[in-house]
């Protein structure tokens, strides 16, 4: 408990967050977040969030990171030459910390928490996932799909429910580093796309479109790197708005568990 316990020194600190994110989770995230909290912090922290001195965890200011994915990772990793040490949380246990501490507030004064909003049907979700959306064409989940697009496997923990909705309709904006497709063009003359998978000062390795690993000598190519645009076309064309939510409501439960 004494490593567990001070997982949230280093979190807070001078930066008001409140009113700058427009966050949502279930009501059974929040509950899982407490019950961690209360079992692996509270000791130090009190139930309150108020039992070490100059930290309030309940008022939601945080001196390191500002999204949930920021604070997920803080969680996880720690922050060197300070009190707060990397932990073995998964993604989804951290993430329902989150939920607890940008709730707690609210919920030790019996107010409604931050539930998710513009979530619809996720039985709905799933078929459209698999089906008109054409998500599994190119995504995997548990272990099922091509390889090519991003695992979304964890997406529900990973990412927040403004940015799923957003990923859907405007791919550009919420595309990140690690997604980005890498593109080579070779001396004679040919486009290879796909995901880089390693390279060094001589050579590169990629999964191809047609997910075949590609090994590639930098001196047969005339250019090579980053993809600027998402390939993952918007869904405003082919999904209605009621849609879109059922769809987002499947992407929530995806949390690294199988069914």
């Amino acid at each position: 408990m004494t490593r567990i316990c001070g997982m949230f020194l280093a979190l807070l600190g001078a930066a008001a967050v409140a009113g700058a994110q427009d966050h949502g989770y279930t009501p059974a995230d929040i509950e899982s977040g407490g019950r961690l909290f209360q079992s692996s912090c509270a000791g130090c922290h009190g139930q309150d969030g108020a039992g070490v001195s100059g930290i309030e965890l309940a008022r939601g200011q945080f001196r390191r990171g500002t999204s949930d994915t920021d604070l997920i990772k803080i969680i996880q990793a720690g922050i060197p030459g300070t009190a707060m040490p990397p932990h073995n949380f998964t993604d989804a246990q951290a993430a329902t910390v989150v939920a607890y501490l940008r709730n707690m507030a609210t919920v030790r004064s019996g107010a409604a928490p931050n539930v998710l909003r513009g979530v619809g049907d996720a039985a709905r979700g799933k078929a459209l996932f698999e089906g008109k959306g054409q998500c599994a064409t190119c995504h995997r989940v548990n272990g099922k799909g091509p390889r090519l697009a991003p695992d979304l496997s964890e997406v529900g923990a990973t990412r927040p429910l403004p940015e799923l909705h957003q990923a859907l309709l405007e791919p550009n904006a919420t595309m990140r580093a690690g997604n980005r497709f890498f593109q080579v063009v070779t001396k004679d003359g040919q486009t290879i796309t796909g995901r880089l998978m390693n390279q060094d000062s001589f050579s590169l390795q990629m999964l191809d479109s047609k997910e075949r690993l590609v090994s590639l000598p930098k001196s047969a190519l005339r250019e090579y790197g980053f993809v600027r645009t998402s390939p993952m076309p918007s869904v405003q064309d082919k999904l209605t708005l009621e849609e879109v939510d059922d769809l987002v409501g499947y992407l929530v439960t995806l949390k690294g568990l199988n069914p």
